[in-house]
């Protein structure tokens, strides 16, 4: 579990396909303290890590990963959300995020408004349903505040902070972002269906 709040940002080293892709990821974390087998969330991604030293690690990401996620665009030099998993006593500061993600959603538009930007998203149209007015996303592995909903298009406003600290910074439209819809949302549809 994670919480949506990015903690590095790190950069991708290389990419090795071999049966599946395996990509090594360059961190400022102090990878003594990650364990082999550890969670580390990837531009919102639950990945695995495989192998590590000083300043890096790597990951290997299945097919499944690949066809879901954003994840197969990346190349070498691209930057990359990074947040580890949450310990027992960790503050909560974005909301629940599972790192598994739903689908990608499409940059559309980005409004400045002040020193935020408004980013607009489409979302795939069998999560739309699932997204709601002041209700959470991650998107890159970050929990952002939905502001406004029309259909299948979203609004949420990045805050200079978010732009400094994450790769938000560099948004672009056309870019596809990892989407993971609220786990509460979920299972508030499921219910109603169910009724």
């Amino acid at each position: 579990m994670f919480t949506g709040i990015v903690t590095d940002v790190g950069r991708i080293k290389a990419l090795t396909p071999q049966g599946d892709l395996r990509a090594r990821i360059e961190t400022a974390y102090d990878m003594a303290t990650v364990d082999m087998g550890a969670s580390i969330a990837c531009d919102g991604c639950c990945l695995t890590v495989v192998d590590k030293g000083d300043g890096w690690f790597d990951v290997d990401i299945s097919a499944e990963s690949l066809s879901k996620t954003n994840l197969g665009t990346w190349t070498i030099g691209d930057s990359v959300n990074l947040e580890r998993a949450l310990k027992v006593g960790d503050e909560l500061g974005g909301h629940i995020v599972s790192g598994h993600v739903d689908g990608v959603a499409e940059v559309i538009a980005l409004t400045d408004e002040g020193d935020s930007t408004r980013v607009r998203f489409k979302a795939p149209s069998e999560l739309a349903k699932f997204i709601a007015p002041k209700g959470s996303v991650a998107l890159n592995g970050t929990s952002l505040t939905v502001n406004e909903v029309e259909g299948d298009v979203f609004g949420v406003n990045m805050i200079p902070h978010t732009k400094q600290v994450t790769t938000w910074g560099g948004v672009a439209v056309g870019d596809a972002v990892n989407l993971e819809i609220d786990t509460l949302a979920r299972y508030v549809a499921r219910l109603a269906e169910a009724s």
